[in-house]
């Protein structure tokens, strides 16, 4: 945080790149769902990049619209016009159902997800609490990545359960014991 004269101030924009407990949430829920469930993360990624897909097509199927009807003439004498619109809506209908499947099996990924989503929040809270170590002493100062490998770690050598929530109750348990025990060890005496 560093401090600056105000005449420096005025002249320099300062950006806080720290990223917020909502986005690191939202990472960590994605890296707890795409090692202890791949096919759900492969299948929400297939979602979204579908939906990137359908969302270009719409825009063209419109700019497409719009060009036949800025151009010449009377619209409803020229015939490949019209084949072109009548077009248009069949393939615009399409993308709307593709769009409403994507959306419910998005909600179903979502609904599992849920599941994982205590053990993202207990995690974020605490890469906050020592990222406030840095106040302390600047020596302590962790990086995201090393913080976010020490959790896959902790998926992948935690107790395996059937059960989702009994899972996240080890997984959480293993990955504050295996926290405690980097930051001891890196601490000064």
């Amino acid at each position: 945080n560093p401090h600056y004269l105000p005449e420096v101030s005025v002249k320099i924009t300062l950006l806080n790149f720290m990223i917020t407990p909502e986005g690191l949430e939202d990472q960590l829920l994605s890296v707890v769902v795409s090692t202890e469930r791949p096919d759900l993360q492969q299948k929400k990624d297939e979602l979204v990049v579908e939906g990137a897909a359908n969302a270009k097509a719409l825009k063209d199927i419109e700019d497409n619209i719009l060009t036949i009807l800025s151009g010449e003439g009377n619209i409803l004498e020229d015939q490949s016009a019209i084949a072109a619109l009548k077009q248009s809506s069949v393939k615009s209908e399409e993308i709307k159902v593709k769009q409403n499947a994507a959306r419910e099996t998005e909600q179903e990924i979502d609904t599992v997800r849920q599941g994982y989503k205590p053990v993202a929040f207990s995690t974020q809270v605490l890469c906050f609490c020592i990222s406030d170590l840095a106040a302390i002493e600047p020596t302590y100062q962790y990086s995201l990545k090393w913080f976010t490998s020490l959790f896959v770690r902790s998926i992948l050598n935690s107790e395996k359960a059937s059960d989702v929530a009994v899972r996240m109750t080890n997984l959480s348990a293993h990955f504050t014991l295996s926290l405690y025990r980097n930051i001891c060890r890196s601490l000064l005496e």
